[in-house]
């Protein structure tokens, strides 16, 4: 906002369109007003190989990019994405089974297992 000089107490409704166009052109451009690469959301970019900083659907592009890059590789980060495990070294022996059911069923399926084979010993003697 210092930037843009626009008056910070101003709402985004009061807001004029030339306001909100130098607001539009240092976002997209941030390296021109001299903001420094470390407040930019994307450090070293893989194919540029500088600072880059992404704004709406770049984002969600960038990062599709790099998760087919890390699959591709066969990186240790990228496989954990294709198996859908955890990437970040959380335990996994009792959270994130994404909808696999735990506890009480297996003792019924025990149960309903002893039934069944009580009643196939029961028909055949």
């Amino acid at each position: 906002m210092q930037k843009a000089e626009v008056d910070i107490t101003k709402r985004a409704g009061e807001l004029t369109k030339d306001e909100i166009a130098k607001i539009r052109t240092i976002i997209q451009n941030p390296r021109e007003f001299h903001i420094p690469d470390w407040f930019l959301n994307r450090n070293k970019d893989m194919r540029s190989g500088g600072c880059l900083h992404l704004v709406s659907n770049q984002i969600a592009q960038k990062y599709r990019e790099d998760m087919e890059r890390m699959k591709k590789m066969r990186m240790h980060r990228g496989l954990r994405h294709l198996w859908l495990l955890k990437v970040r070294g959380q335990h996994t022996k009792t959270t994130g089974r994404r909808g696999r059911t735990v506890g009480m069923a297996k003792k019924e399926r025990v149960c309903d297992l002893l039934i069944m084979s009580d009643l196939f010993i029961d028909t055949f003697m």
